[in-house]
């Protein structure tokens, strides 16, 4: 945060795993509602802190969101806007880890469905641009079911298998997160 305050010409990549990877997969700020990790086995409870959302707050930031498996050419794109920009960046990249619990092989494919489903767009926000081309969705509108994405890895998976009401509470709860979420992402588009 401080840093994007500065207005130096500084880039920031954040792979964004949603969990402490370094710590064995405990529960963080980026955590998403519902998911299971070290100190929250049965499912964190709040929604997850948007980096992106503050990032653009500060209204002097490139901000960006990709996910390499999704679309790398966006993911390329957008570096190389970063790179160019005058002042602070910041990309917030998708990032699997081990501590989703499932077969790393597949990472790339659960970046996309992550995209498809809307649980994570993939846009760029460059406030030097004119008004009404500041902020650019690159992804499409949610197109696949978020349990689709959710329910492939054991941190969703789990209270699913272990408290199947509480899952569908959970998944609610994600979905009403994703549909506010984009609401706040179509504003943003008016930049």
């Amino acid at each position: 945060d401080h840093v994007l305050s500065t207005g130096e010409n500084v880039n920031i990549l954040v792979l964004d795993t949603e969990v402490y990877s370094n710590t064995g997969g405990q529960k963080s700020k980026s955590s998403p509602i519902g998911a299971s990790a070290k100190f929250s086995i049965k499912g964190k409870t709040t929604g997850k802190k948007d980096l992106a959302m503050q990032a653009i707050a500060h209204g002097s930031a490139y901000v960006a969101e990709i996910a390499m498996g999704a679309n790398d050419v966006h993911a390329l794109k957008t570096i190389l806007e970063a790179e160019a920009y005058p002042g602070p960046s910041i990309i917030i990249a998708y990032s699997h880890c081990i501590a989703h619990g499932y077969d790393m092989c597949h990472g790339l494919d659960q970046q996309e469905l992550a995209v498809k489903t809307g649980y994570w767009p993939l846009f760029r926000y460059n406030p030097m641009k004119e008004q009404g081309q500041r902020f650019i969705l690159d992804s499409k509108d949610p197109s696949v079911p978020l349990d689709e994405f959710l329910y492939h890895e054991n941190r969703f998976a789990t209270i699913k298998n272990n408290d199947p009401e509480k899952a569908v509470d959970f998944l609610a709860q994600a979905n009403e997160g994703i549909r506010h979420r984009w609401e706040k992402i179509m504003a943003l588009r008016a930049l």
